[in-house]
């Protein structure tokens, strides 16, 4: 954006969500770096800081800055949940067009938010940040992060360098009826993606941490990765879950009748009884294997069309729609 004024020709209304937990010492110094950055642009917004159960006075301080700045809005969960939760609590109290989310210990950057809004403006529904040169030690951040997120790019089709940065931006439209649980909010531009949003990403600053603890670990890495695998079960199958059981099932019947046709194949002409091969057990096995998998297919297709009615869902979204009127 080169003129601030002239690109925002509309006024548009920015929600930041912060999930906060156990950081103090950074809220002041964050909350000025938001106003310093935004204070150019001519559109109204809001911050929102999500308490998530902190115990060093991190909620005490947010009610302190929104008693101070009506700008600033205060969600308070009566215990840690975890980043996910923090984040679908912000996005339900965010009032903006426009949803950013970001870290609140420092190292995303407010600064990059005008670049995650100019990818919007241009019309995409998502920005993702990348922290192309991240203040993280090599082996147990940088690396592992690299091999998740080319993992994640192989199993989900959606080619992002940095799946684990907080820093993106939403249209509202989109992220207010997502519901993720778990350490799924790092999926958000998948599932979206999924639903039709067109993604974007850019390059944003990572500073390196001076303050507070990382609440990261090794043990959220295999976290992440076993609800990626509930992320593509969900966007892939979840209208037709048959596909999924019923493939599986299928092979596991085709698989027993390869083993009735050896059995009887080698007791006719290989000499062998069939108490003297495993290959009947085996049979056996496959069959009951692959017949509760397409009972379970045929029963989750009938709690998925329940869900789809009773809720009053779709299975598709409409991107627009058009009728020319006819002329007399």
């Amino acid at each position: 954006m080169n003129n601030h004024k002239e690109d925002s020709k509309e006024k548009i209304h920015l929600s930041l969500v912060i999930p906060v937990f156990n950081e103090r010492s950074c809220l002041v110094e964050l909350h000025g770096e938001i106003q310093t950055v935004l204070q150019d642009y001519d559109y109204s917004y809001e911050t929102i800081f999500v308490d998530d159960g902190s115990t060093d006075g991190s909620c005490e301080l947010i009610k302190e800055l929104s008693s101070k700045d009506p700008s600033v809005k205060s969600v308070h969960l009566k215990k840690n949940y975890g980043q996910t939760a923090a984040l679908m609590a912000g996005f339900k109290h965010a009032d903006g067009d426009i949803i950013v989310s970001l870290d609140g210990d420092l190292q995303n950057d407010p600064a990059d938010i005008p670049k995650l809004l100019e990818k919007i403006h241009e019309g995409y529904d998502v920005c993702s940040g990348w922290r192309k040169k991240r203040k993280d030690s090599l082996i147990r951040r940088r690396l592992m992060s690299f091999f998740a997120n080319f993992i994640v790019s192989i199993l989900s089709g959606v080619k992002l360098h940095d799946f684990g940065c907080t820093l993106k931006a939403y249209r509202s439209e989109y992220i207010q009826g997502v519901r993720l649980y778990g350490e799924m909010h790092r999926f958000i531009p998948i599932y979206l993606h999924w639903e039709g949003a067109k993604l974007s990403e850019v390059p944003v600053n990572h500073r390196p941490r001076t303050r507070g603890k990382s609440k990261y670990g090794l043990e959220r890495t295999f976290k992440v990765m076993l609800d990626l695998i509930v992320i593509v079960f969900i966007g892939r199958y979840m209208a037709k879950p048959i596909y999924f059981f019923g493939a599986f099932g299928l092979a596991n019947v085709v698989l027993s009748l390869c083993a009735f046709a050896l059995a009887v194949w080698l007791k006719f002409f290989g000499g062998k009884t069939f108490i003297e091969t495993p290959l009947p057990l085996i049979c056996v096995m496959f069959m009951m294997t692959g017949i509760l998998c397409i009972l379970m297919g045929l029963l989750a297709e009938v709690l998925m069309r329940t869900y789809f009615e009773t809720q009053g869902k779709n299975a598709y979204f409409i991107s627009h729609s058009y009728r020319k009127d006819n002329v007399n």
